[in-house]
């Protein structure tokens, strides 16, 4: 009999809801660290972006520049999903083991806080750690960040959270495909082509802005550039609030909550 290539929806949520499980014996310390390594993934990919499409846009249009720019950043899930880290948006999917029994809804609460503060603390050492390594404080590079982290600081809180919810959406669909997925390659397709398309569409990662905007925001005080919208209240009020929000609501109610009730025996519910 030849292996499957793939899980069928129905088996793929089982398996999420198996994975969900970990949180009731994983001690903290080692979701600490693997949600660092979230951080400092997404980081990853997302300066990968940055430097794609400081000068694309003149080339090949806007469109195709923010459409590299998606796929480069991508790099951040391959990452979290083939070599292992805890992921903020990804773990939005925990609720699907919670709504089955498997966990508590106290320790779900308690993984999401303390991943969402290591994935945190990781975007914002690797973003001090680019800033120091001075590859991009000058130029057209810094410029496309600062662009970026502004942009993202002057969206309204309604704006912010419904880019969230979209985002995450897509995300959480990227997760349950390389789930479903049996071999390396397939998962880091699956990786690909969802983020590829909430990155060029112009949606808003939570962990990903951890990292867009401290680094603009250490550039501008670098550079001497004075952006209104740009401050450390900006980002973390006007921008991670509602974008944290609008993530939770896209993964847990579209994906986690959906495929829960669809694909498992009315038994279950």
């Amino acid at each position: 009999m030849e292996p499957k290539l793939f899980l069928t929806p129905t088996e793929t949520i089982g398996v999420i809801i198996q994975n969900g499980k970990r949180v009731m014996t994983q001690c903290r310390r080692r979701t600490f660290l693997l949600a660092l390594l979230a951080g400092f993934y997404i980081a990853f990919g997302a300066q990968l972006s940055t430097v794609v499409t400081q000068d694309s846009a003149v080339f090949v249009g806007l469109g195709i520049s923010r459409l590299l720019g998606g796929m480069v950043f991508s790099v951040g899930l391959m990452l979290v999903v083939v070599c292992g880290a805890e992921l903020f948006t990804g773990n939005s999917l925990l609720v699907s083991s919670a709504l089955d029994g498997e966990i508590s809804w106290g320790k779900l609460a308690e993984n999401w806080g303390l991943v969402l503060l290591g994935n945190l603390l990781g975007s914002l050492f690797m973003a001090w750690l680019l800033f120091e390594s001075q590859l991009w404080q000058n130029g057209v590079v810094a410029k496309q960040a600062m662009m970026v982290a502004t942009a993202k600081c002057r969206l309204s809180f309604e704006v912010a959270f419904i880019r969230g919810v979209l985002c995450n959406w897509l995300v959480c669909l990227a997760v349950f495909m390389a789930v479903a997925s049996r071999d390396v390659t397939a998962k880091l397709l699956s990786c690909l082509a969802p983020i590829m398309a909430f990155v060029t569409s112009g949606f808003e990662h939570s962990v990903a802005n951890m990292y867009f905007i401290p680094a603009g925001l250490l550039l501008s005080a670098k550079l001497g550039i004075q952006e209104p919208n740009l401050t450390w209240g900006g980002f973390l009020w006007g921008n991670i609030l509602p974008v944290t929000l609008g993530n939770i609501v896209g993964g847990v109610l579209f994906v986690a909550c959906v495929y829960w009730y669809v694909h498992l025996p009315q038994t279950r519910r």
